[in-house]
């Protein structure tokens, strides 16, 4: 709206300009004539600059792993180690339960393991000098082997009374109190692992050639607005889904992204092709018509139609694979009142030229060709 008052402003004032001049010659009224005929552009300049072609699609972020923690024993809590939230270790402890009646159970084990122990030292000596039957020395071997199981299995029993955590992770739920009686069924913690996250896309199977693992992934979260994620492509499903056509891509985001959390929503773009060198003007500039795309060059004063072949579109930008040169002047505002030869009152000042500009995808809705 601002540009069309500056534009409305500038042919009235020219106008005015001219009505108001009086006739005193015809070399002035060819003059007054010159300055009316004149059509008020904006224009921008050509660049160089990188353009990216990606596939885009929306996922919620999952955690890769996850765990239910539940209770190899049934008993009573006696202590929490752990709050929701906390960081965690493979095997850390994150509560114990009550377990006087296995270090009894313990204990009694372990003494009549030592007891056996003893028997068989002994009748092994007797049976080496012939004193007592290879039967009985078997007889004595069994019951000891079988205590040592026996004793072993009181150990596993006492260390099962220690709740620990079977992956790395954080506490994403506790369920449990101090007093409460568990058992082997209900899970008492969960364990989320948030390196990696990931999200799984669905994608049309048109896209198939397109993708592959490795390729840059850029998120970005409802959460977070004004941030960008970058990942990557993990794996991709070679199956097609017949009733849906579409194929699994999963995309995967280190634990370097400290703010990412599982069930975000996010948006993400996969870039398949990156071009650099190459030229760009506004979408603004590229008018298209009976499917052929055209830009207004400015040369000399004076508008030029140019006939351009676009390709991609990021950031508001066309890449111009032909037809156009880098540093050239496009109209960007006023080509309706346009034709080849107009001259032109250029309203702005454009940026000067920058071979080194760049431009990352972030319109989520692009990443086709033009």
């Amino acid at each position: 709206m601002n540009r069309l008052m500056i534009l409305i402003a500038a042919v009235s004032l020219t106008i005015l300009t001219a009505c108001d001049q009086a006739p005193e010659s015809d070399e002035s009224l060819a003059e007054d004539a010159e300055i009316v005929e004149q059509i008020p552009v904006e224009v921008a300049l050509a660049e160089l600059g990188s353009v990216s072609a990606f596939y885009s699609a929306t996922a919620s972020l999952e955690a890769d792993g996850r765990a239910k923690v539940v209770p190899r024993i049934g008993g009573q809590v006696m202590e929490l180690l752990v709050e929701e939230g906390d960081s965690v270790k493979a095997g850390q402890v994150l509560a114990r339960l009550d377990a006087d009646r296995l270090r009894l159970q313990l204990a009694q084990a372990e003494a009549n393991m030592r007891r056996l122990a003893q028997d068989f030292d002994r009748h092994r000596e007797m049976h080496e000098r012939d004193m007592i039957s290879t039967e009985t020395f078997d007889r004595l071997k069994f019951e000891f082997e079988a205590q040592s199981a026996q004793y072993k299995l009181a150990q596993l029993e006492v260390s099962y009374s220690e709740i620990t955590a079977p992956i790395d992770g954080v506490i994403s739920m506790r369920q449990v109190r101090v007093g409460n009686q568990v058992n082997t069924v209900d899970p008492v913690f969960e364990v989320t692992a948030l390196d990696p996250l990931q999200a799984v896309l669905d994608v049309p199977e048109r896209e198939l050639s397109r993708l592959q693992p490795g390729q840059t992934a850029i998120l970005r979260a409802d959460a977070l607005p004004g941030e960008e994620f970058v990942g990557e492509v993990a794996r991709i499903s070679p199956v097609i889904d017949p009733d849906s056509g579409t194929f699994r891509v999963t995309v995967e985001l280190g634990g370097e992204h400290k703010r990412l959390r599982p069930g975000m929503f996010g948006r993400f773009s996969i870039i398949y092709d990156q071009r650099d060198e190459v030229v760009l003007v506004p979408v603004e500039a590229v008018l298209s018509e009976d499917g052929r795309s055209s830009v207004f060059v400015i040369r000399d004063g004076q508008a030029e139609r140019r006939a351009v072949m676009p390709g991609y579109r990021n950031n508001g930008h066309f890449e111009i694979t032909e037809g156009l040169e880098a540093g050239e002047q496009v109209v960007t505002t006023g080509q309706a009142s346009l034709r080849t030869g107009s001259t032109v009152l250029v309203l702005n000042q454009p940026v000067d030229y920058d071979s080194t500009s760049s431009l990352v995808s972030t319109d989520a809705s692009a990443g086709d060709d033009a």
